[in-house]
């Protein structure tokens, strides 16, 4: 009898664990991978995609969500997508900012400046969530920064939308995407091939929208990365001249002191 349980207590154990092990494999799926132009020691971005970024951003992803960090006036600065002052700033003033109290003690609405911050698409987070079925839209100021897998994640998760598999379950309003944890989102596609009408003649594929607004996401992420790797190049030649000098004045202090032994 106690073999027979204990057989059976196996028997159930190694289930478990073959579901379990199915479980975790179907939710962890690694991201697709980029060779993108802002990564390692030397990396910079590529103005182009930046420009055509801000584009995808602008016109799909604003209306969701915010960029709570960023100013209108970051967009002109070196090592971003560096748009003209003009440019700067036909694009602050094409975004009504809530201003005030005016004299009267009203709040009123103005044309953007470049020293206002991202025009929030929503008033408040209730509002945000009540809009999109209850989800929050992510602030996406950070957003490379706060998703392990970074920039190929969000690239991955824009191309992961896929027709759910057989014996999937989904609720209304949740999307299968491969790239997800637990396979789901609430965020539908949003991008789709000649969506947008890109401004220096791209051909605006979802594969390359996906690529520019991630790139341009990873530039809003860390503004300053391009000044810290150079300032790294900088810091390493720097030490390496250090470690030469520090190595011949040593040759030749013990060699003064061989020669005197």
């Amino acid at each position: 009898m106690m073999k027979k349980k204990f057989r059976l207590l196996i028997y159930f154990s190694l289930i478990s664990l073959l579901c379990s092990t199915k479980l975790i494999s179907a939710e962890a799926v690694d991201p697709i991978k980029i060779d993108w132009s802002f990564k390692g020691y030397t990396g910079k971005f590529d103005r182009a995609s930046l420009q055509r970024g801000f584009q995808v951003y602008k016109e799909v992803c604003s209306s969701c969500h915010s960029m709570q960090y960023l100013s209108y006036r970051n967009l002109g600065e070196p090592g971003g997508p560096e748009f003209t002052e003009a440019e700067v700033k036909a694009i602050a003033a094409s975004f009504e900012v809530t201003d005030g109290p005016d004299s009267q003690g009203e709040m009123f609405t103005r044309p953007g400046r470049p020293s206002d911050k991202f025009v929030n698409p929503y008033p408040n987070v209730q509002a945000a969530a009540a809009a999109n079925g209850g989800a929050y839209p992510p602030d996406m100021s950070v957003l490379v920064k706060a998703r392990k897998g970074g920039a190929n994640y969000i690239y991955s998760v824009l191309m992961g939308y896929e027709d759910k598999p057989v014996g999937v379950v989904l609720d209304e309003g949740v999307y299968y995407n491969k790239y997800m944890a637990g396979q789901k989102i609430k965020m539908p596609k949003v991008l789709s091939d000649g969506l947008v009408d890109y401004s220096d003649g791209t051909v605006a594929t979802e594969d390359q929208m996906a690529k520019d607004v991630t790139t341009f996401l990873s530039w809003a992420a860390e503004p300053e990365l391009e000044a810290r790797h150079k300032l790294g190049v900088k810091v390493l030649i720097y030490l390496i001249l250090l470690s030469i000098l520090v190595y011949l004045s040593m040759k030749k202090l013990w060699s003064r002191i061989d020669s005197e032994i």
